[in-house]
């Protein structure tokens, strides 16, 4: 029998023992199937309205006037807040405040119509919870606004007093009329910013943890060596053949969430989905490699799935899609080169979003093919550890 043969034979004998120890752990199903089909659902419905709505607030109303209440109904009118207490003094909504009941108050000052016809400038002040990132900037916006929209009006009604036509109040008021067009995501809706990057994050944090996993159980169980021996000890044979099927199961999970995402929940992919697919297809291959490289660092299974973990973890925070990386210190923006899910992200923003050719992105999938070689710096190594290592508990 030739050579050729005999290693196809060994590499399909590999794949049937690994198709067979992915059916008798339910362990492999969960990590596999069921975990990341709950992750696509839960982030996509968590976040289907787009943005907050009716984040509760409060008011805080000294003046009790008919210029008063209607501020307080037009604050209540913007989607995102919701006025759901009035207090009657600051310390009262503080304390709401601080026990997490509203995320900001209102608070209108004791004889602001009267100082506002008069043209005395009285102030609003507006307090929000900026422990809560996104509840307090959004109602820091929506308060800010409000309070700007009341200033204007004050100015018109005055300037409408000294005879100004409409048309000369607005024009004094607001000079120049600013239109905004936000792009890629006009609708500033928050899943597509965030379940673009959350989704592909989790399922290459599970292909970490399986990967690690998979072979660090071998060194556990003390079956490395059967392992080794039905792949005619091929270190490659045997890699190809345990992580083959994996990838199969992944690049199919991969396929769903751009089909879920791109073709049923139609966010923007002006690139089309054959480009983001082939970019996850890119991002599993680098990220069972990445695995590979973890377990043959630390070839111990605690010690690979707390390298895993740990990898996958701080990829979200230096991708960039929460923070941008240019911001980091130099030595962070430098570090996060060494995440595929940061290369991944910059092709989802060239590719789905700018719309971009995949030549423009050469570059991120040349760092995806070089985590796909770095398993040829560790295979020896973790050929040895499946040989002679004894797995201490």
């Amino acid at each position: 029998m030739k050579e050729r043969e005999k290693k196809y034979i060994a590499l399909w004998q590999v794949i049937q023992r690994e198709c067979r120890r992915l059916v008798s752990r339910p362990l492999y199903l969960f990590c596999m199937v069921i975990a990341p089909l709950f992750c696509y659902i839960f982030f996509t419905t968590l976040m289907d309205s787009g943005l907050p709505q009716n984040l509760p607030a409060g008011v805080v109303d000294m003046d009790d006037s008919s210029t008063s209440r209607n501020i307080v109904r037009n604050l209540d009118a913007f989607s995102q807040t919701g006025v759901v207490a009035h207090y009657s003094n600051v310390t009262d909504a503080r304390i709401a405040v601080q026990e997490g009941k509203i995320y900001g108050f209102f608070y209108i000052p004791k004889g602001l119509s009267v100082e506002a016809q008069s043209q005395r400038q009285p102030k609003i002040s507006f307090y929000t919870n900026y422990s809560y990132l996104i509840a307090g900037s959004l109602l820091f916006r929506d308060m800010k606004m409000m309070g700007e929209l009341t200033s204007g009006a004050a100015a018109r009604t005055a300037l409408y007093a000294k005879g100004a036509t409409e048309g000369q109040a607005m024009g004094f008021l607001q000079p120049i009329v600013i239109d905004t067009h936000p792009l890629n995501n006009p609708w500033l809706n928050y899943s597509v910013y965030l379940c673009n990057t959350l989704i592909p994050g989790v399922l290459m944090l599970l292909i970490f943890m399986v990967t690690v996993y998979s072979i660090g159980v071998e060194i556990k169980d003390r079956t490395a060596r059967e392992w080794l021996r039905m792949s005619n000890n091929s270190i490659y044979i045997a890699l190809a053949g345990k992580l083959l099927p994996h990838t199969v199961i992944f690049f199919i999970m991969g396929i769903f969430y751009n089909v879920y995402l791109y073709g049923f929940l139609h966010f923007p992919c002006n690139s089309g989905i054959l480009p983001m697919i082939f970019a996850t297809l890119c991002l599993v291959l680098a990220s069972q490699c990445c695995g590979v490289v973890m377990i043959g660092t630390l070839p111990t299974l605690r010690l690979g799935l707390s390298f895993a973990s740990l990898w996958g973890v701080i990829s979200f925070s230096i991708s960039g899609f929460s923070f941008p990386v240019m911001a980091m210190h130099p030595v962070l923006q430098a570090l996060s080169n060494l995440f595929p899910l940061r290369h991944y992200f910059l092709i989802y923003v060239d590719q789905a979003l700018n719309g971009y050719s995949m030549a423009y992105s050469w570059s991120n999938y040349m760092a995806l093919l070089i985590f796909m070689l770095l398993p040829f710096l560790v295979v020896h190594r973790l050929k040895e550890a499946l040989i002679y290592y004894k797995y201490i508990p």
